[in-house]
């Protein structure tokens, strides 16, 4: 009987807690859909929710069982899995030398925003925030991992976090991303707006030229787009549950991988105190999983059973249900108590990225100088989807290079920054070669990555000539 009763709170918690982030969704989307304001700020329904779970659960949290917000803390941590394994699954990707071909200015606008954001972190705590705050030395990766990684990349720290003591950070990484997400939409439109007054943009829509339902975000029964084609007959199995049981497949393989590597440095470095894969987030692996697995696909020839679409929409579910949890959990004391040098960061942060908008993109891109730029602007401070929000802003048909560079450049970005592998091992190396270590590597990625622009600029002026 006992045995019963414990079955049933485990499942009534459950319940609780996947009815509850509905219900925050289906309300940050009625409440965008009521209110112009927030439809004019482009913010993001999981986004809205997310600020009326945190009021509820501040608040009101006697009204959910014992465990049941430290489980709903946890959730983010598994679902930017989901979100990493299926960047790969079902894209076949270009030849290598096209990709960099199209994308080589872009790939630098982006690494160096990306590194200027992690040498602004180190060096601001090294020389002031530490001295006149006392933050961990890890405060200067927040402002990469909350930016550029968003909510799913601070989910996926959350076990690094805590592996070197230090919670506090899965909390203050999810105010940064907050923070970016918001700067991003706002300080994007207003970019918008003032490059369409000075006529750097032509293709621009206005949020007055759209109708009111793109205005509110749904689409016109004509205009419902395609989510994802099937690829299997559902009396097999559902198309659905295919390419989901896929995913979970990419996510074992990173599993085997964080694991095994794991065991390889306690076999070959057991008396060593420095462990460099100890804390290492698992959702990197999940994304060479999802790599490695199309590839196998492409080999034996069954890769056409697998479609991007329907990979994008169990990812962007997966994101939505990521940033309404993390969002409604983020702990406000934590935050209350840092919050100066919080700002300090997110400003500094945020000036870097409008300063290469306005004066290094003219200067890089050959063509079409503000969409690519703007659209790296939205990831730079708050992820990918944001970039591709601005961007469709400005270039609503994709007549443009922005699209496509951008879309090329991500293949060489998101391994590595924005929660790919550099992201995910910098904490870690933060914490065995310390803060000024870190700061002359991150001088050192930015300094190439400033010779290599400067290149492209040359080329663009022998070019214009």
């Amino acid at each position: 009987m006992q045995h019963i009763l414990s079955e049933l709170t485990i499942d009534m918690t459950a319940i609780i807690i996947f009815c509850f982030l509905c219900i925050l969704l289906f309300c940050g989307k009625l409440v965008r859909v009521m209110v112009p304001l927030l439809q004019r700020c482009y913010l993001p329904s999981s986004v809205i929710g997310g600020f009326i779970g945190l009021i509820i659960l501040q608040n009101f949290p006697h009204l959910f069982p014992d465990g049941c917000i430290e489980t709903i803390s946890k959730l983010p941590g598994f679902m930017i899995n989901v979100v990493f394994a299926t960047l790969f699954l079902g894209v076949v990707t270009p030849p290598i030398k096209k990709v960099v071909q199209v994308a080589f200015p872009q790939l630098c606008f982006g690494q160096i925003l990306a590194w200027g954001q992690y040498v602004i972190g180190f060096a601001m705590v090294g020389f002031i925030l530490i001295p006149l705050f006392g933050v961990n030395e890890a405060f200067g990766n927040l402002l990469e991992i909350g930016f550029q990684g968003g909510h799913g990349t601070v989910s996926g720290m959350a076990e690094s976090f805590e592996a070197f003591g230090w919670e506090d950070g899965i909390a203050l990484g999810y105010t940064v991303a907050t923070a970016g997400m918001l700067l991003a939409v706002i300080v994007g439109i207003m970019l918008v707006n003032w490059a369409g007054r000075h006529g750097h943009v032509k293709n621009i829509r206005t949020f007055a030229e759209q109708n009111k339902l793109q205005q509110k975000g749904i689409y016109a029964n004509a205009e419902r787009p395609c989510a994802g084609w099937q690829t299997v007959y559902c009396d097999s199995i559902d198309s659905l549950a295919w390419h989901i049981s896929l995913v979970g497949i990419a996510i074992l393989v990173g599993f085997g991988m964080q694991k095994g590597i794991q065991a390889l440095e306690m076999a070959y470095f057991p008396t060593n105190e420095t462990r460099i894969f100890s804390g290492f987030p698992l959702f990197p692996f999940c994304m060479i999983g999802g790599l490695l697995l199309q590839k196998v696909a492409q080999r034996i020839k069954v890769n056409h059973m697998i479609d991007h679409g329907q990979m994008q929409r169990i990812s962007g579910a997966s994101l939505d249900f990521l940033v309404v949890s993390a969002m409604a959990t983020i702990k406000i004391s934590v935050v209350m108590a840092h919050w100066q040098a919080l700002l300090i960061l997110i400003v500094l942060g945020t000036i870097l990225s409008l300063c290469m908008v306005i004066y290094v993109a003219p200067k890089l891109f050959r063509e079409s100088w503000f969409e690519c730029s703007i659209a790296e602007f939205g990831q730079s401070l708050g992820v990918t989807a944001t970039g591709l929000l601005l961007l469709r802003a400005v270039d609503p048909e994709a007549k443009t290079c922005a699209t496509q560079a951008f879309g090329y450049k991500q293949l060489l970005h998101e391994p590595i920054m924005g929660g790919g592998l550099w992201t995910a091992m910098a904490l870690t190396l933060l914490y065995k070669l310390g803060w000024c270590t870190m700061l002359i590597i991150s001088l050192g990625a930015l300094g190439l990555w400033i010779i290599a622009a400067l290149y492209v600029i040359h080329r663009n002026k022998q070019a214009a000539k």
